[in-house]
């Protein structure tokens, strides 16, 4: 898995704009672009400011807002115009996401505050695709995409919409502008961009469902890994995810990281929840280091930044980790990371509720602020 994007986008765009070209002729000004407010023309020019505001957050690394310009077309520009405008500010994008490493992130606000290249790769595409599909519908076309773009948008920016064989229908139905049998209608929405955490060595990157499949696959989820990797357990850990997307419960945020090295950017690992809070407010974490990673404190670090994430949240209240009995060295990780050994009666539980051999259980609480402070 090595695709950064940019040949979606390509894609996207030129299919989009050979189809338009062939009513470039008509009034796109006096008619509305499907259920939308704005008109044909101006959902086209809505369009290519997409494109070119992305490419300017990933070029530019913006790191805390929209980088402040819109395109603004001469006097008299035609329908035929604006589709060269577009088709240029999709080359833009493309250009950017070819030539931005994988570890770089820009401001985006949905809903983690940033998006990376296949981030941005995907909320380009989505704009094309569902705007086009709306000039479609207005102007009375038959607009049916590639399948594989869809697919690329709600694996990379929909985790928590549980996929159908018709990948464009899925996609239509997810953003108000369809109807999927045996699914309640969609009245808002917002995509989703990976979350991603950070501590002093390391960036946790969440992974999307597309990078989990790759991994569960045998790829390498589009991450350069140190010698060995991914470890076994990553792989697992993906194809856990990848199962909780088919069956629509994945929640991203409780979702699987792999463990990236801010130093040279190379992938050490994986950490991840085994499953959304329960009722309780209690979570599962596990966590692997390739061989050649360990014994420099690699885990623990890790283990502390997800576990603080987590516990600063509302429906969060305990964590836990289970480990081998005689696996000692994980025993002194989650140690280091603030777990303590959970009672006699937790483990009991715990131990019914795993099929491996003896385990501990170890548990770190939310912090609860002393009264009166």
């Amino acid at each position: 898995m090595r695709h950064r994007g940019g040949e979606h986008v390509t894609e996207a765009v030129a299919d989009a704009v050979a189809l338009l070209r062939t009513v470039a002729d008509r009034d796109w000004d006096g008619v509305k672009a499907g259920r939308l407010d704005w008109s044909c023309r101006a959902t086209a020019e809505h369009m290519a400011g997409d494109l070119i505001t992305y490419a300017g957050q990933l070029a530019g690394r913006a790191p805390s807002g929209y980088v402040p310009f819109e395109i603004t077309l001469d006097e008299g520009t035609g329908n035929d115009g604006l589709l060269d405008v577009l088709e240029t500010t999709g080359a833009l994008l493309t250009a950017v996401l070819r030539t931005t490493p994988p570890e770089v992130r820009a401001f985006h606000p949905y809903p983690f505050r940033s998006a990376n290249r296949e981030g941005f790769a995907a909320m380009g595409v989505a704009e094309v695709l569902l705007h086009t599909h709306d000039i479609a519908v207005g102007l009375g076309l038959d607009y049916d995409p590639p399948a594989g773009l869809a697919q690329f948008v709600l694996t990379t920016i929909f985790p928590e919409v549980r996929p159908d064989p018709d990948p464009w229908r899925t996609l239509l139905w997810a953003t108000g502008r369809g109807d999927l049998p045996g699914r309640a209608p969609v009245d808002g929405w917002r995509w989703k961009n990976d979350l991603v955490l950070t501590s002093d060595r390391l960036t946790l990157q969440g992974l999307t469902p597309a990078t989990a499949a790759d991994l569960a696959q045998g790829g390498d989820g589009g991450f350069d890994w140190v010698v060995g990797g991914p470890y076994e357990g990553t792989r697992e850990a993906a194809g856990m995810l990848t199962q909780a997307y088919e069956a629509g419960v994945h929640r991203p945020e409780f979702g699987v990281f792999v463990l990236l090295r801010r130093e040279d950017g190379l992938a050490v690992g994986g950490i991840g929840f085994h499953g959304a809070p329960d009722e309780e407010g209690r979570a599962e974490i596990g966590y692997d280091l390739v061989e050649g990673a360990r014994g420099r404190g690699y885990a623990a670090e890790a283990l502390e930044a997800l576990s603080r994430w987590a516990l600063d949240r509302d429906d969060v209240h305990s964590l836990c980790a289970t480990i081998e009995e005689h696996n000692t060295p994980s025993q002194r990780v989650v140690e280091r990371a603030g777990y303590v050994r959970a009672s006699v009666e937790e483990e009991r539980a715990a131990q019914e509720r795993h099929e491996e051999g003896p385990l501990r259980l170890y548990v770190r609480r939310e912090t609860v602020a002393p009264s009166g402070q």
